[in-house]
């Protein structure tokens, strides 16, 4: 979806360094570079707690959802792609982007968290895959006008209603299975 040449992205009015993850490595402290591959990519970020256990992994702070709706809005309009881009057509797209992402984890039988035995080169083919999925998904909701955030915060809200905790902790079984 974005041409790169692994290093630099086209995006925002200018070039921005990223490291394979998609991150600006500008915006990224010593600690949490690394040299892979003969260049900087960003470190994983997970860590261990006290128990020697991973804590839960967390994105980085950029880019937001709307940098990345910019950069995708000005990569369309350098091409003169939009005449294209009409909701159905970006919703097809994206399922596509999907099976991509299907066809990896495709007869493995159940993967773990962190895909152990994952090559990196399966891993960013994953994050490649995973990054049209947002792309589009983004896009799909700019045409649709449709607020991502803000949609999901009111969507958050609405699974805390249909799912309390005190009823629902451990069990798999949608909301409509529930007694009261």
């Amino acid at each position: 979806m974005m041409a790169t040449d692994g290093k630099k992205v086209c995006g925002l009015n200018g070039e921005v360094s990223v490291s394979s993850n998609g991150q600006d490595e500008s915006k990224l402290s010593k600690s949490h570079q690394v040299v892979a591959n003969g260049g900087t990519t960003a470190a994983p970020h997970s860590k261990l707690n006290g128990a020697g256990r991973a804590e839960r992994f967390t994105f980085s702070a950029g880019p937001t959802m709307e940098d990345i709706r910019r950069m995708q809005a000005e990569f369309t309009d350098e091409r003169d792609w939009n005449q294209f881009h009409q909701p159905r057509n970006l919703l097809l797209a994206m399922v596509g982007e999907v099976g991509e992402v299907s066809e990896l984890f495709q007869w493995r039988g159940e993967v773990a968290e962190g895909l152990p035995g994952w090559s990196d080169s399966e891993r960013e083919q994953l994050a490649h895959e995973l990054s049209d999925v947002l792309i589009y998904l983004l896009e799909l909701a700019e045409k649709c006008h449709v607020d991502l955030p803000q949609a999901v915060l009111r969507k958050m809200a609405l699974n805390r209603l249909k799912y309390p905790a005190a009823k629902v902790h451990g069990s798999s079984k949608k909301y409509t299975e529930y007694q009261d």
